[in-house]
């Protein structure tokens, strides 16, 4: 056996592993529209570019980014977009989750946080053997505090997001990439960066022997935050 194909074998046993781990259990996209108040996606809608309107950089003002349809309307040839399916399948690292944009959508599609602030959302109450995040820190990482409330009772978990052209180290217990590698688009749909700029996955790891209620997510000052989706696995 050649050491390339026993790192090989090893890598297929690992994400295999992570995948057993996640059979058994069913898949919750959490509602979150309610708190949605920013469009950073651009789509195709009528055939027309429907632009995005606050970003993912500068405070909002700066960069979003594009759907594969939006930018070969654009004119922009193989660009690293979103994909058209906002369903990003499951892989060893996080079941499917699905973002909150689509082509021929008009409204809004993520929650955008400046500064210090802060917003909840309850989700089925269950027992959750994982609750992932997705979210991107742009301006620097973001320091985040999710505070999980149960049925009997409740506890803070401290989680430090990085800035989303940071590159996560591999095997990270608790960060993996929704999407990963996308080029970002300025004001009249201009890409200002062709690659490296990622939609990442947070797993909170809730307590799976308590029933979860619903979360509320605090950030500090520094970095400007966007939650993208949550998406829970119970038993």
């Amino acid at each position: 056996m050649t050491f390339k194909y026993f790192v090989f074998l090893f890598a297929c046993l690992l994400a295999g592993g992570v995948a057993n781990s996640q059979q058994g259990n069913k898949t919750i996209q959490i509602d979150i529209h309610k708190l949605l108040n920013a469009r950073p996606v651009t789509t195709v809608t009528d055939g027309k570019l429907q632009t995005w309107i606050t970003g993912i950089d500068g405070g909002g003002k700066g960069d979003g980014y594009l759907t594969g349809a939006a930018a070969k309307l654009n004119g922009d040839k193989n660009a690293h977009a979103l994909p058209d399916d906002p369903l990003i399948p499951a892989n060893s690292s996080h079941p499917a989750i699905l973002l909150h944009y689509k082509n021929g959508d008009k409204g809004n599609q993520t929650r955008n946080v400046a500064g210090i602030d802060s917003f909840s959302f309850e989700v089925p109450h269950k027992k959750y053997t994982d609750l992932y995040l997705s979210l991107t820190s742009s301006e620097g990482s973001s320091q985040l505090h999710i505070k999980l409330t149960y049925a009997d009772g409740s506890e803070v978990k401290d989680f430090l997001l990085p800035d989303y052209y940071n590159d996560i180290p591999e095997g990270d217990a608790n960060l993996s990439y929704a999407v990963h590698d996308l080029a970002k688009w300025g004001l009249g749909n201009k890409m200002t960066e062709s690659d490296h700029h990622n939609i990442d996955v947070l797993n909170i790891h809730p307590d799976p022997k308590r029933i979860l209620k619903d979360v509320t997510l605090s950030k500090d000052k520094s970095g400007y935050l966007v939650f993208w989706a949550a998406t829970g696995l119970i038993k």
